[in-house]
């Protein structure tokens, strides 16, 4: 018998993520290697488990992740915003609480493009009036 999997995909900042949730004990696994291992802060990985707390499946679904682009702030980021499109797929109830918390929303915010002229993208050399 085939095992149950739900499937999302999260996007932030340049990161992609492909996300598949499989009925388990609460282990996430990124690219092949433990969260704990893949991640270098706590922070980061409390702020992926977001969408568990609120919809209260914390360890009832083991996580597979496959995420590339961007660095580790973007895929912690489009993880948490896979995890909670592919909840929405186990129960469209969770869409209240999830879009509530604003989990849903894909962030908008890129990084901005340098300008000629410019050092970066708004950094100038100083100003001199004469």
């Amino acid at each position: 018998m085939a095992q149950v999997q739900y499937a999302g995909t999260g996007r932030r900042k340049n990161s992609v993520a492909r996300v598949r949730l499989v009925p388990g004990t609460g282990k996430i696994t990124m690219n092949g290697k433990d969260v704990r291992d893949y991640l270098p802060y706590e922070n980061l990985i409390t702020d992926l488990s977001q969408p568990f707390g609120i919809t209260e499946t914390t360890g009832s679904y083991d996580v597979l992740v496959n995420v590339n682009g961007g660095g580790f702030s973007g895929q912690a980021g489009a993880t948490r915003h896979g995890i909670a499109r592919a909840l929405l797929t186990v129960d469209p109830d969770f869409r209240g609480p999830l879009k509530k918390a604003g989990m849903l929303t894909r962030d908008p915010r890129m990084k901005e493009r340098k300008k000629y002229g410019l050092k970066k993208a708004r950094k100038a050399s100083q100003f001199s009036k004469r």
